[in-house]
């Protein structure tokens, strides 16, 4: 356990220096721009940036899963022509600012990707010089914004799923539990805003260092807090605090019977998270499962094997770019086109753009029932009267 803790503070303080870094880049006013026109009687180009090259391990089976499935959505679309090219960006931004240029000299209307942030920044500040705009695959805000969407999902968007379904379900008095890293702040914030728009009400807020000793010493003040609350919502990730959590909290009489669970990260991943005691009846957000399975079947019959579990990103970026180049506007690739109320079906659901660089999906709301997962609130079909 200590070490998964180890390898997570090493993670989440690189993290925090990227972040940082990348904000500068990615709030500023002036990238804001509205996107190229395009013919859409001929083929349309599209760009697509994938790690390839990477000295990261699982990097190039990541990159051959985004080209697998971009090319997976091209072939299911009725009438529009994507002329696909794929750059590799070798994982690094600078790399990926490289091949963004060359991708723009290639006449790309349109860029999809990369995958990490710093790249996805890099190529996004490349394109905004020549007014393309950019669906990266990261699934962080920092660099949202300008001509750069992130299609990952996101803290915020689980969070308001989460709270609302909470408030409408009497658990409005809500204890927050995070690690005091990067990733823990990040998913606080994103629960606190979330709460305001819900109106639930945040009770308390409890940090713990990544240790194991960090979240033993966290456990008394856990319980106190849990006291004027209904429900506690976990941030910690499966790799991460929550089975540790999941064992102590129970055991210190924050009884997950009278305390709802809550959690802003996938309880079902690994599978082995399901057997912990402490999630039985715990509430998490996933994906339309139909969906997603539907889109697995497919790409394991056409190439033989699973995709990676971000690959469908890069489906979600080609079927949004379909039904807008669909409609036969020039304007279809445009800042007010990728950011339509309607949204787009996508992989595992239906998903749209914000105009901040953000996105809205779809989710269910699932919980854990005899070491199953259940859904209990099915993901929306259409965002109308979604609550979003």
């Amino acid at each position: 356990m200590f070490a998964v803790f180890k390898r997570a503070r090493k993670a989440t303080l690189a993290a925090a220096a990227a972040l940082s870094a990348l904000a500068l880049a990615a709030c500023d006013p002036a990238t804001i721009g509205s996107g190229p026109t395009i013919n859409t009687s001929k083929p349309v180009p599209v760009a697509l940036l994938v790690p390839r090259g990477s000295a990261q391990q699982g990097d190039s089976v990541l990159a051959k899963s985004l080209e697998n499935a971009a090319r997976l959505a091209i072939a299911d679309l009725d009438g529009v022509q994507i002329d696909l090219r794929v750059y590799d960006t070798a994982g690094t931004p600078e790399v990926a600012s490289s091949a963004a240029q060359q991708a723009l000299n290639d006449g790309a209307r349109i860029i999809l990707g990369p995958v990490y942030a710093e790249a996805a920044n890099a190529a996004g500040i490349a394109a905004r010089q020549r007014g393309v705009n950019v669906l990266a695959f990261s699934n962080n805000t920092a660099i949202a914004g300008g001509n750069v969407f992130i299609l990952g999902p996101t803290f915020d968007n689980t969070a308001r799923r989460l709270t609302k379904f909470a408030a409408r379900n009497g658990k409005r008095n809500i204890l927050i539990v995070g690690g005091n890293d990067a990733a823990g702040v990040a998913g606080r914030t994103a629960i606190q805003q979330a709460a305001a728009e819900s109106g639930a009400t945040i009770t308390g807020s409890v940090g713990y260092e990544l240790s194991q000793q960090g979240v033993i010493n966290a456990i008394p003040t856990i319980r106190s807090e849990a006291a004027k609350a209904d429900a506690v919502f976990l941030t910690s990730t499966t790799a991460g605090a929550l089975p540790l959590l999941a064992q102590l909290m129970p055991e210190a009489g924050v009884d997950p019977a009278e305390k709802q669970y809550i959690g802003l990260t996938r309880w079902d991943i690994p599978s082995q998270t399901l057997s912990l005691p402490g999630v039985q009846g715990g509430w998490f957000a996933l994906p339309d499962q139909s969906k997603v399975q539907q889109f697995s079947a497919r790409y394991q019959a056409t190439y033989g094997n699973a995709p990676h579990t971000i690959g469908s990103l890069a489906y979600d970026g080609i079927a949004a770019i379909g039904a807008l180049v669909a409609a036969g506007k020039s304007d279809a690739l445009t800042t007010a086109a990728l950011t339509q109320g309607a949204g787009f079906q996508g992989a595992g659901g239906i998903f749209r753009l914000r105009p901040d660089g953000t996105n809205e999906r779809g989710l269910a709301v699932a919980t854990i029932q005899e070491q199953k997962v259940v859904v209990i609130d099915p993901a929306p079909s259409s965002f109308a009267g979604a609550g979003f």
